[in-house]
This record gives structure tokens, sequence and C-alpha cells, in this order.
């Protein structure tokens, strides 16, 4: 391993790290653009220049290997002046569109201009004119004139993706980013290059025109899209902190976490979200039936009224259809809840209207971020059964969990039937539904943004979620609720945070033994016996690995 002097201070590196690595690890920041930790090296934007004894000019830092003895230095007034002339050549050409530009406040040009700019601009020419407002696809939009030609999205769609949507095309100051003819960006990960894109070029289609950055909070969170759980930002719009004022979560953002996805995340992930959590159809107060209406009720009639359904039926009358969408928390808080009541018809597997397709990078067929911790805390039984049971007539309550069972993958006539044969029919979820509508009673629930929790992702990884925004009107975590039931039925909930539910968790199931918020962390911590697969290698990335060996 090579030791290596940066600024006056000495570090041992693996060996192959480069300069920019190396620093960084010192909390020595070297400015760059076009270098990314996850693509090839391009040495194009040169901003990176620092100074290495014993070598006659500025080198630049993406390129250039840590070796050893080598002695580097990041802040010589050479390389300030490299510095001051490579930004003012990234700025000859690029447009005054700070005041309207999506990534102002988040710009690398704007960061890095205040700390290595500040120079005095020469130019007095008329500024190339390129392409502006250039939709690429579905998700992103390209402005021509602010890109600065660092080619990370170029490299990302050859690399990551193996799919090579985007070139550039021409020469000199004439060179602009562009697709290729007949392309359009429609791979499943094209929004990561908005991600990685260093200044304004590439902008989201979604996002674009929503809210100033300097208005968003940040909250570290899990995709709940599919089943691998990638680790993600939540950015909500602190200005919008009501439902009624607009859409509350402005934006998701992939998160490091070199076991589960690396550096992205995928388009459905990305995107899909925002139907539940801003949906028009979210339930914020309960509700009881009254008559053939669904009125408005307190949270402490509600309760009641299915602590005594429970009661009353009897334990063989009573099933619940739980979710592969609640936290291990919820699940867990379910189980005891069912175990004070008696019931063991419980089940999670309803079959979806269509099943979803996968692909060979992060994005995974189950569409559902928690079966593994249904099937860990014991809740796998036999939904079919529980819907045949309801046809037969020998189920009188059925509580069901955000499932809509009249779009499920089941004929919707037995559905119908099943349901028109249930005497007490509970529905917990957060967004209303035609088995919502059906319902008795009503138990509005927190989605995963206005909650903290876990999920157990398809390898066995458990990880943390946490609150980025407050409940809508005046509903609960899906644990919450569920604490108050078993309370309504004589039993003592474990305390009054998801975390109280973690450890009722971690001592009940062997799985989760010595688990705690704390040591599961922000990346995640493996149930027993599970095997970590880390991050998987992206098709492109195989491509090159194959032509290499």
């Amino acid at each position: 391993m090579p030791k290596l002097i940066i600024d006056d201070r000495e570090i041992e590196v693996e060996a192959g790290t480069n300069l920019i690595e190396a620093a960084r690890r010192l909390g020595i920041e070297i400015p760059h653009y076009c270098y990314h930790p996850a693509l090839s090296i391009a040495g194009q934007c040169r901003l990176c220049m620092v100074d290495i004894e014993k070598t006659p000019r500025p080198t630049i830092a993406c390129n250039t290997l840590a070796a050893d003895g080598m002695v580097v230095r990041t802040d010589t007034e050479r390389v300030r002046e490299t510095r001051r002339s490579i930004m003012e050549f990234h700025l000859i050409n690029h447009p005054l569109d700070c005041p309207v530009c999506d990534q102002a406040g988040e710009c690398w040009l704007q960061i890095y201009y205040m700390k290595h700019g500040l120079y005095d601009p020469r130019m007095v020419d008329e500024k190339v004119h390129k392409p502006k407002a250039v939709p690429l696809g579905p998700h992103v939009i390209l402005d021509a004139e602010r890109c600065i030609l660092c080619s990370r999205c170029v490299r990302f769609c050859d690399e990551i993706t193996d799919t090579g949507e985007l070139g550039i095309f021409n020469r000199g100051d004439h060179s602009e980013l562009a697709l290729f003819p007949g392309r359009d960006l429609t791979n499943n990960y094209s929004g990561n290059v908005v991600d990685i894109c260093p200044v304004g070029a590439l902008t989201d289609r979604d996002f674009r025109f929503q809210v100033r950055v300097w208005y968003l909070d940040t909250a570290r969170s899990v995709c709940p899209g599919c089943a691998r759980g990638c680790n993600i930002d939540v950015h909500v719009n602190r200005r919008r902190p009501h439902h009624a004022e607009g859409r509350r979560v402005a934006r998701l953002k992939p998160r490091f976490n070199p076991d589960v996805n690396a550096w992205w995340m995928c388009d459905v992930g990305r995107y899909d979200q925002h139907g539940v959590v801003d949906s028009p159809g979210r339930l914020p107060v309960p509700l009881g039936r009254a008559g053939a209406a669904q009125v408005e009720v307190g949270w402490e009639e509600a309760v009641a009224a299915v602590a005594d359904a429970l009661r009353a039926h009897g334990p063989e009358a009573v099933a619940v259809l739980a979710s592969p969408h609640m936290a291990n928390e919820d699940l867990m808080a379910l189980r005891v809840v069912l175990e004070r009541a008696g019931v063991r018809q419980v089940a999670f597997r309803v079959p979806p209207a269509a099943p979803a397709d996968g692909d060979d990078f992060l994005l995974r067929a189950d569409r559902t971020p928690n079966v593994r911790g249904a099937e860990l805390i014991g809740l796998d039984g036999d939904a079919a059964a529980i819907l045949a049971a309801a046809r037969a007539g020998r189920l009188r309550a059925l509580w069901v969990f955000d499932h809509d069972l009249t779009t499920a993958g089941w004929p919707a006539a037995e559905v119908a039937e099943a349901l028109g044969r249930v005497e007490t029919l509970i529905y917990a979820g957060a967004v209303a539904s035609a088995t919502s509508a059906r319902a008795r009673w009503v138990l509005p629930t927190a989605t995963w943004v206005e909650r903290e929790g876990t999920l157990t992702n398809f390898e066995g990884r458990v990880q943390r979620f946490r609150t980025a925004l407050e409940p809508l009107g005046r509903s609960l975590p899906a644990w919450e609720l569920l604490g108050r039931v078993l309370a309504a039925l004589g039993g003592t909930p474990p305390g009054p945070r998801a975390e109280h539910w973690f450890r009722a968790l971690a001592s009940a199931v062997p799985a989760f033994a010595g688990m705690t918020y704390r040591t599961v962390g922000d990346g995640g911590q493996m149930v027993a016996g599970a095997v970590p697969g880390g991050a998987p290698v992206p098709p492109g990335r195989r491509a090159v690995v194959g032509a290499a060996g």
C-alpha cells in the first residue's frame, strides 16, 4: 500500500487509488467535474489539477494514481491560477441562466466559481448558442447551452446501463450533447443522469420548476418500490407542509450504499411513489359506517370497535390480510395483536393484478419492500384460503391492510362474493380504494415518508427509513394504531415509539436477535443467517469486465 503526503499530511491508501480519492480521505476536496468514482476516467474537465513534487507542471488528480513517496500539494498559487483559468474556460459560453435554472443552489459551476474562480471575465464576443429545453425522454430535459461536456451522462449510458443513447457531437465550441438519431433516453435508470450532472444541463421533468432547492429538507430513507430497498434521500418542500397546498415530496435521490444500490436508483422507484404519498385519495381521518355512508369518527371509537369485533366474532371467524408494504415494526405489532386475540388466520401474499418485470441490475419483479420481513415475523399464511373461507361464510370479520382486493389477481366475482359475505370488513391503509369503500371501519395509516421504521430486503438486510413529513390529517403509523388496539384488548404496548416495537421484534424473532436502531444504522444490517450479496454489477460494467477478461 503506497504512502504519500498530501498538503503536509501523510496517508496510506490501497494500490490503484487516485489522488482525488486519497485526498478525500483526509477531508481535502480536489474540485472536479468529469470524474465520478463509478465511471471510467475521462480527464477532460482539467479542473482537478494538483502540484506533484518533481513534476514540472500541474497534473490532473483523477488520472494520477497514488505512489509511494509522492508529495502532493492541492493549494499552491500555481494550482489556484490554473483552476481560475479552467473555470473561465468552462464559463466562456455558459448562459446567465442562474435565476431560472433548477440547478441553482446545488450547481458545481456556482460552487467552484465562488471557491476557485472569482476572476475578471475577458469574454467580449457573442456566446455560442445551442438548443435549450430539449426533451431527451420521459424524465429528462437537456439544455445544451449549460452543458460543460463533462461526459458523465454519456459514460453512464455506455458503462452502467449499457444502452448508449447519448453522445457528444460536432467539434470545438460547437460540440454538444445529444441523442443518437432515432433514440430516446428511456432506460430504467435515466433519472440518474440528472443526479450526476454537475451543472444545470440535465434537469428532471418531474421536478422542473417545482421548488427552489434551498426550500428542501432532507431525510434518509429506503425506497419502497421493490424488494431491493435502494437507499435514498427524500427531499420535501417545507413551503408546502400541508397536503392541500400541493405536492409535499419534491423528489427522491439515491443515497450511496455499496452493499445495496451503490450510487443509483431505478426510475420506477424514483417516480412512482408520489402516487401514494400525495395522492388525492389519501385517507386523513378514521371512518365508520352509518347506513350506506361512511362518516368521520374518532380514533377511540374506531379502535374500540375493532377490538370488539376481534373479541365478539371469535378467533376462528376472524382473518387478517397483512401487507408486505408494512414495516417490520407494523408486522410485529400485528403479530402481538393477533396472538392476544387468538387469531391464527393471517397472510400477506395477495397476488397483483399483473406480474411486474424486473431487470438485471437493481429493479426486482417483486414490487413490495418487505416480503422477507413478513416471512421472518411469521405472517406467511394462505391468502387464497382466507378468501375461500370468506366466500364459504366461515369468516365474520376480515381485516385488510393496504390491499385493494378488487384489483388483485383473484377473479373479481370471487372477491365480490367474499367481501359481500363478511359481516365486519376493516380496512387499514393510506389511500382510499374500492375495498375501503366497502369497509365497516376505515383506519388511515401514515405513509413511509410520514413515519420511521425498518424494512427487510430480499437478501435479508434490515434498513431504516426516517420521518420526512408529519402524518396527513389524523392518520397514524400502523404500529401505533395496532398498539392502541392491543391496549383495547387488555395488552400492553412496548412503548410509544417505533423503536420500542423494533426492540420487541429483536427479542421475539431469532433472525433479528441483537439488532437495534443503532446497529442497523444508515447502511443496514443482515438478519441472522443471511449472506450479503453486495450491490450488483451494472450491465455495462459486466460487458467491460467480460471484454477485459
